[in-house]
This record gives structure tokens, C-alpha cells and sequence, in this order.
């Protein structure tokens, strides 16, 4: 155990010392490693940004909610267009229904996205913020957080009082640095005095429950506004939240409810869609999966190129030091020895090159981050595998020349 950890030892400071005694040599085999690392990992890193990102914003939707709607997020529309476009619209009485007879779930809620609309204040104006309608529970659905002011109180809402929440970038654009609790804005000929402001969604890739343009009004002020039954019928949705009683009990609860209520024979097949977020999770375990197997494709072309300079350099070493490895073992020192010593050497210098790689895409990383105002990261997994993958280069850069190096008859590589 000894001897092993004196050859550790000396594989080390021999491969130091070919980094300061060879500098522009060593810096030139370690480049590639550098740069194959750098591809792999920065790539690697971009994509679990990008995945952290886009799971972050689907997450908003709820891991226990079910959406009921007229399409199903399992399949393309367009490829059955007139099978989803026969099938009836979601309404406000489906909501009513599922309310009443499905029990013991958390909540359940309606919301109907109506269109856009232009809304003013005085001489300033927002064009098409887009207007949703919800029952009293849609803001519980996605959890609300405001800015400023409140959600609607039963009364506000029961009643359709002509009040309004509006996101954040519909507040700043129309008021400016002005407060805007109070304050009535004209909509579609009729005014509503504004009592709410959402906090800011933020930025991200897809930001599915993004309100920052966002006009909220209660279901029953739609009522009065528009004609729901004419308005936009893609985007209405009952929302159920299964709570404790579990996702799939309360699916089969609401497809026999939604069934009967829709009076379906028994041969038929439904014609509404019960969606949760892991049907869209299932599809993007698929999509980052080739996204990091093409990271790995372009990051392994490099990482060639680096081990063979690596390998050339090994040759290199084991051909200046013929005499001393001849010295060695006519001493006694075994063929393994040999062998270890000069795999450690090129490992070391593999490792540097890597870490080189990895320090880069940190920096790359923070100044790209902080450019597009995007959340980049480089996790300890990805720094793990990176230093485990450069220690595995220079294993099978070093390997050839080790093995020629412990092969050498003692009494001829004296003589060279």
C-alpha cells in the first residue's frame, strides 16, 4: 500500500513537472481536453438551464391538478382537427356539475380566456392585453400573489361588480408611477375600478401561467361584457385539484360525471380530455433526452482530437525518458510501476485540461446569463461528471504509451 501511494506520489510530481518544464507543449495538449470539456459540459449545462427553466414555468400548472378542456395535450390538433372540432365547448354548467358531484377535492374551478382588449386610462392605453374570466376560486388555482390590492370578495364576484385585477406590465404601461388601486379604466365602453395588481411573472422560455399582460375579471362580469357562449371556445377550462384523494380516483369520478351530464352511451367514446402536467412532462423527458445525447455527439469530436494530442505527448514523454524507465527497472521496479506512473502523468493532465474547460463555461455561463437576463447555471453533477470524464480521457490517452513504456527490456532502454 506504501509503494502504491509513492508511485501515486511521483506520477503526480513527474506530471507537474512536465506541465512547468514543457509549458507551450502542455498547454497545447491540455487545449483540446479543454475545449472537448467546454463543448460537453457547457452544452450539458445550457440544456439543464433550459430544461430547469421550462419544467419551472409547466410546474406553475400544479403536479395534482386535472384540466378539463376540449383538447388533449397528448396529441396535435392538427392531425385530427374536425375529431376535436366536433366536440362540444367547455361551459359554466360543466364547472357547476363537477362542483356538486365530485367530492372531497381541494378545489374546482372555471376559466375562460375571452380575447383581447384595449384598455384606457385618461390619454394612456394598452392594446390587446388579454382578457380571462374566472369563477371565484381561479385565483386559489394558480395562487395569486399581488403586487398591490386584493382578489374578488364574494360579494364583488356573485354580484359581477365592474371591478378588475390587472397583471403587471398592463399596470406599469397604463399608470406609469401613478397608483393604480381605485383608479377606473374603460373597457369595452364600460368602466371598472381596478383593486388589484399581480406580482411580475418573470422571464422564461415558455411561461405558461404568464399574467403580466393579463386582464382578470369574475365570471360574472364576463357575463354581462360578452356573450360567452360566442366568445373564444378553445380557451375555457375546468380545473379540478385533486388534493389528497388522488389524481387517479378523481379522474374516474369526473369522466363518469362529465358523461352522464353529457349523456354518452356507453359505446362512446368521450368527448372532453382530462390533461395534467404529466402528459407534458413525459413529452419533454423525450425532447431534453435527444437534446443532451447531441450535446455528448458534438462534445466527443473534440474530446478525439484532445486525447490524441495527449497520447502524442505521452509517446513523447515515455521516448525522453527511455533511459530512466531502463534505470528503473533493471532496480527492480515491476512492469505495473511503470505502467501506473505514466497513466497518472497523463490523468493529471487531462484533469487540468478539464478543469480549464469547466472554469470556462462558468464564465461563460455567468456573462451570457447576465446578458439575456436568463437563468444559466452549471450544477455539481455536470462539474462531477466533467472531472470524472477528463481523468477517464487521460486513462485511455496515457494506456498505449504506458503499456510500451512498462514493456521495454531494461538492459535496451538504458542503451537508448
Amino acid at each position: 500500500m506504501i509503494t502504491l501511494l509513492k508511485i501515486i506520489n511521483e506520477g503526480i510530481m513527474q506530471a507537474l513537472q512536465q506541465l512547468r518544464g514543457n509549458k507551450l507543449r502542455s498547454f497545447l495538449s491540455m487545449l483540446g481536453i479543454s475545449i472537448g470539456i467546454f463543448c460537453i459540459i457547457g452544452v450539458l449545462s445550457a440544456v439543464d438551464s433550459l430544461e430547469n427553466n421550462v419544467r419551472g414555468s409547466i410546474s406553475k400548472l400544479g403536479e395534482d391538478v386535472i384540466y378539463i378542456q376540449k383538447f388533449s395535450w397528448n396529441e396535435d390538433p392538427g392531425r385530427n382537427w374536425f375529431k376535436w372540432m366536433r366536440r362540444p365547448n367547455m361551459e359554466f354548467d360543466d364547472y357547476e356539475v363537477i362542483k356538486t358531484k365530485v367530492e372531497e377535492v381541494d378545489l374546482v374551478a372555471f376559466y375562460s380566456g375571452i380575447g383581447a382588449r384595449t384598455v384606457k386610462y385618461k390619454s394612456s392605453s394598452v392594446d390587446r392585453a388579454y382578457l380571462l374570466a374566472g369563477s371565484y376560486e381561479f385565483g386559489d388555482l394558480f395562487n395569486f400573489e399581488y403586487q398591490k390590492g386584493r382578489y374578488f370578495s364574494p360579494v364583488e364576484y356573485h354580484t359581477g361588480s365592474n371591478k378588475i385585477i390587472l397583471g403587471a406590465k398592463v399596470a406599469e404601461e397604463l399608470f406609469g408611477t401613478l397608483e393604480p388601486l381605485g383608479k377606473k379604466i374603460k373597457m369595452d365602453g364600460r368602466h371598472l375600478e381596478v383593486i388589484g395588481i399581480l406580482k411580475k411573472s418573470g422571464e422564461s422560455i415558455i411561461n405558461i401561467a404568464n399574467f403580466d399582460e393579463a386582464l382578470i375579471i369574475s365570471h360574472e362580469l364576463a357575463r354581462k361584457i360578452v356573450n360567452l357562449k360566442t366568445a373564444n371556445s378553445f380557451d375555457r377550462t375546468v380545473a379540478v385539484k385533486a388534493g389528497d384523494k388522488g389524481a387517479a380516483l378523481v379522474k374516474d369520478e369526473i369522466t363518469g360525471v362529465m358523461r352522464a351530464h353529457r349523456r354518452l352511451k356507453p359505446k362512446e367514446e368521450n368527448d372532453f380530455s382530462l390533461n395534467e402536467v404529466s402528459i407534458l412532462s413525459g413529452i419533454l423527458d423525450s425532447f431534453f433526452n435527444v437534446l443532451n445525447m447531441l450535446g455528448f455527439v458534438i462534445g466527443i469530436f473534440a474530446i478525439i482530437v484532445g486525447m490524441v494530442s495527449v497520447a502524442n505527448i505521452m509517446f513523447v514523454s515515455v521516448k525522453e525518458r527511455t533511459n530512466i524507465i531502463g534505470i528503473k527497472k533493471a532496480l527492480g521496479a515491476k512492469s505495473y510501476f511503470i505502467l501506473l506512473e505514466f497513466l497518472i502523468e497523463a490523468s493529471i493532465l487531462c484533469l487540468f485540461g478539464g478543469l480549464i474547460g469547466l472554469v470556462l463555461v462558468y464564465a461563460v455561463i455567468n456573462i451570457l446569463g447576465n446578458a439575456i437576463n436568463f437563468d444559466l447555471f452549471l450544477s455539481a453533477s455536470n462539474v462531477f461528471w466533467g472531472i470524472m470524464g477528463s481523468m477517464f480521457i487521460g486513462v485511455l490517452a496515457g494506456l498505449i504509451p504506458a503499456i510500451q513504456a512498462s514493456r521495454m527490456d531494461p538492459v535496451e532502454a538504458m542503451r537508448k
